[in-house]
């Protein structure tokens, strides 16, 4: 069977659900394919989410397990900790979170396709071949937004390189007390990213770590203490650097599939969902005015590199430095940090989303200068 519609979207989390609500209130036949046959799960998020990231979600409280106001950082016997006094970020149950958005979706008007795959595309013809429970299907499309995650199908199809960098990761839920107010924060756990402890719960906490290396063997070191009340083990894969081009004939990418999420902490909620209001406009515009040139597609491009796309590239070369940070040197930063001149920077800075303003305050701030050799040392070995 050949279907005919304005804007196909492949992918139901947050970035896909974004783009299918807001096409499908412009007026446009909007299709929602996701391939798992509930929105949200298996879940592959910390579910630590920016006030920012929340508030682009447009979604109510109701998926909101902590609100948490500051962190501490550990690294040997040093820790840094800070607290702006005020909600900073949000705990969510993430399954929750995007059964809400997939269904305001839906409500806006978006047609649904529940445990569906995109088993091919024909871009000449625009038409996207389906599999799944309504079996096979073809699907004509005058605009295609992809945000069908890290492994994306659409990318491949149309032979978009992967991204420059894959970080694996692996987190669990445990019966732990930790204090709700904080995160715990562990860069020496995984030198390659970090490692994590999220409160969800006066009694159940979240402990996880992401990297490139040994992430197996270094997930079972960290989680030793509590390897006897771990439940809920997920795994889950971040892209990182952004891939050479996000569009291609008559097709937007966006979110995970297109590699953006935030190369400082790996949350890809914020610029997905940002990604995916830029793409919409640009699917509605095409639409409208029966432009689907080369130039037309590449404003995509430009709008979310505008948005966000030098905290991206930033990012990216925060994240090769720190592949270069001993860990000797990293306990040595964070005593660094922990001078409350430069926490006070931290807190009035800090900005989950867009770090580059903290990350630029730091450096020039004259206590920082202790660890100006090994940040020397670091950026010199990058190459960057």
């Amino acid at each position: 069977m050949n279907r005919k519609v304005d804007v196909a979207i492949v992918g139901g989390g947050p970035v896909g659900s974004t783009a299918a609500r807001i096409c499908a209130q412009s007026g446009l036949k909007t299709l929602l394919i996701e391939e798992q046959a509930h929105f949200g799960y298996p879940v592959q998020c910390a579910g630590l989410l920016s006030n920012s990231a929340f508030s682009e979600c447009e979604v109510s409280q109701s998926s909101v397990l902590n609100t948490v106001s500051g962190a501490d950082v550990h690294a040997g016997d040093a820790t840094c900790s800070f607290d702006a006094g005020r909600t900073m970020a949000y705990v969510v149950d993430r399954g929750a979170l995007d059964h809400e958005m997939g269904k305001a979706a839906a409500d806006a008007g978006a047609e649904i396709r529940l445990k569906t795959i995109a088993s091919g595309i024909s871009r000449t013809s625009g038409i996207l071949h389906l599999k799944g429970v309504y079996g096979s299907e073809e699907v004509s499309y005058k605009m295609l937004i992809a945000a069908d995650g890290p492994r994306s199908s659409i990318s491949r199809m149309v032979g978009i390189p992967r991204a420059p960098v894959y970080l694996s990761g692996l987190q669990c839920d445990v019966h732990h007390a930790l204090p709700l107010e904080h995160v715990q924060i562990y860069p020496n756990a995984s030198p390659d990213f970090f490692g994590w402890m999220i409160p969800l719960h006066p009694e159940r906490t979240r402990i996880g770590l992401c990297g490139i290396h040994n992430v197996k063997e270094r997930f079972s070191e960290f989680m030793k203490p509590f390897q006897n009340q771990a439940t809920h083990l997920v795994s889950g894969t971040i892209p990182l650097g952004t891939l050479t081009r996000s569009y291609d004939d008559r097709i937007l990418i966006a979110g995970d599939a297109a590699a953006m999420a935030k190369p400082t902490s790996g949350g890809g909620v914020y610029t997905g969902i940002r990604a995916a209001r830029h793409a919409a406009q640009v699917a509605i515009r095409c639409i409208e005015t029966n432009d689907f040139s080369r130039k037309a597609m590449a404003s995509y491009e430009h709008a979310w590199k505008a948005d966000f796309g030098h905290e991206i590239l930033r990012g990216f070369q925060f994240f090769q430095i720190r592949q270069q940070i001993s860990e000797k040197d990293m306990e040595s930063l964070i005593r660094t940090l922990a001078h409350p001149d430069l926490q006070e920077v931290i807190t009035k800075k800090g900005d989950m989303d867009r770090p580059s303003a903290l990350i630029k305050a730091l450096l020039t701030h004259p206590r920082m200068i202790p660890a100006y050799y090994l940040m020397g040392k670091a950026f010199a070995r990058s190459k960057i």
